[in-house]
């Protein structure tokens, strides 16, 4: 997520992640079940003045470049708002058709994947990792978090890898925007990085290096290097999303991007999800900028955007680049319970299993993902699952501000589309979701 890009403390990036966590879950779940019956001749912004005014305040004052919301319920067909350009000072503005890097917002779709692959009988949520990928059969585990790779702060792991703690990051694998010291060292001379951002070399730093030349290299390189944590023990976020996407590859025979495109992209009508921007979409693409000193800084432009490059290998983590519009078939179909135009793309059983709690038996005590106020939430298919006063809440944020939401108990999808890094700058994925489930309450019969 956003504040693994710089280099915070570990308490500083669960206190905000908590805390977006928390507020999304308590707004959304002042809904009643099922969806308002409102007034579709109101203007989009009639609906939701809340996200309107919220969209301006960010655009008004510059802070960033453009944003688009899309809101819906259930199969509804969504609402849109957008305001400001693809770029600071250019003349295009954005869209429901926009351009915008996801990042970790790919995170639930490599997940859901996988729903579909165990749903299937390809795989089992509590295989063993190494009766798909051998390498990972006899790993070794840091005694010490982040400590020295030596034989004394080694030990064996205490159980195998399975599908189950790379769904929920328990697996104890690393990443090079969270870990630090000699782990973080060996993430990035094996090309263990989790994403492309720019083609500066500061951002190129920050990311820890050059990726591995492919998704196989990526799994046997990783395979090598020592866990951070035992398997099954703690939340600890990591590469494990993008594993997954070579389980994907063993377990189905096929590219995993080619997997995405045939069991997704395609059925879901997401047209304009990329790994790769062709370069005839450019003109779509919006401009990411980094805040220095509260001032956004261009680090990929539209036409000599990383994105218009084949990628290293397809990220399942945090490589694709989508629409507002895209986004929301996404959620519309998990709110339908893989359901979307009549046409089933999941099985139902499949998108509740993804979208409820996974966490393993074996996790330890304080080993959830937490707020800073103590409240633990729960983690399906690479994605947050909301409890208690957040209960049916799925979805996850990414590193340039987006979110991507949906309450599974009341239908309401909320997709937010903006670029800027690190997220944490700005309160803009706290505020978001409380905003929309202000609105959607305004629209509920009195």
């Amino acid at each position: 997520m956003f504040s693994d890009l710089v280099s915070t403390p570990l308490s500083r990036r669960t206190t905000i992640r908590g805390g977006i966590a928390l507020g999304a879950g308590m707004a959304a779940t002042t809904l009643p079940l099922g969806a308002p019956a409102f007034a579709q001749s109101a203007s989009a912004a009639g609906r939701w003045p809340s996200v309107a005014q919220f969209i301006d305040s960010y655009v008004d004052t510059r802070k960033v470049a453009g944003m688009v919301a899309a809101m819906g319920f259930g199969q509804r067909a969504p609402d849109f708002l957008s305001e400001g350009a693809r770029t600071f000072g250019g003349a295009d503005a954005v869209g429901p058709d926009t351009l915008f890097r996801i990042y970790s917002m790919t995170k639930p779709i490599t997940g859901m994947a996988v729903m579909m692959l165990v749903d299937e009988g390809a795989l089992g949520l509590d295989q063993p990792l190494h009766e798909i990928l051998p390498a990972f059969r006899n790993m070794q585990v840091q005694k010490q978090y982040d400590g020295p790779i030596t034989a004394d702060n080694l030990e064996p792991a205490a159980r195998p890898i399975t599908i189950r703690h790379l769904l929920t990051h328990t697996a104890g694998l690393g990443y090079t925007i969270v870990q630090n010291g000699p782990i973080k060292a060996a993430y990035s001379r094996a090309g263990l990085v989790p994403f492309s951002a720019s083609r500066m070399a500061l951002a190129q730093d920050l990311l820890g290096g050059t990726p591995a030349p492919s998704l196989a290299a990526f799994a046997d390189r990783l395979a090598q290097v020592p866990l951070v944590r035992q398997p099954g023990s703690r939340w600890s976020y990591s590469v494990a999303t993008d594993l997954l996407g070579r389980v994907i590859e063993v377990a189905s025979g096929m590219d995993f991007a080619a997997f995405l495109q045939q069991r997704f992209f395609t059925p879901l009508g997401m047209d304009s999800t990329f790994f790769r921007v062709p370069q005839g979409e450019a003109n779509r693409l919006s401009g990411n900028y980094f805040l220095m000193g509260g001032v956004p800084v261009p680090i990929d432009l539209p036409g000599s955007s990383v994105f218009l490059d084949e990628p290293a290998f397809p990220f399942g983590g945090a490589g694709l680049v989508s629409t507002a519009r895209d986004y929301d078939r996404f959620l519309q179909m998990l709110a339908g319970y893989g359901e979307i135009d009549g046409q089933r793309v999941m099985s139902e059983a499949a998108v509740r299993l993804g979208t409820s709690d996974l966490f393993p038996e074996t996790l330890a005590a304080n080993g959830r993902f937490t707020t800073s106020d103590g409240r633990s939430f729960g983690f399906g298919a690479a994605g947050l699952v909301g409890q208690g006063e957040a209960d049916g809440l799925f979805g996850w944020f990414g590193a340039a501000g987006t979110a991507g939401l949906v309450n599974m108990r009341v239908g309401l999808r909320h997709t937010l589309m903006t670029q800027y890094m690190p997220a944490e700058n700005y309160d803009v994925q706290q505020r978001f979701p409380i905003v929309v489930a202000q609105d959607a309450m305004r629209m509920l019969p009195s």
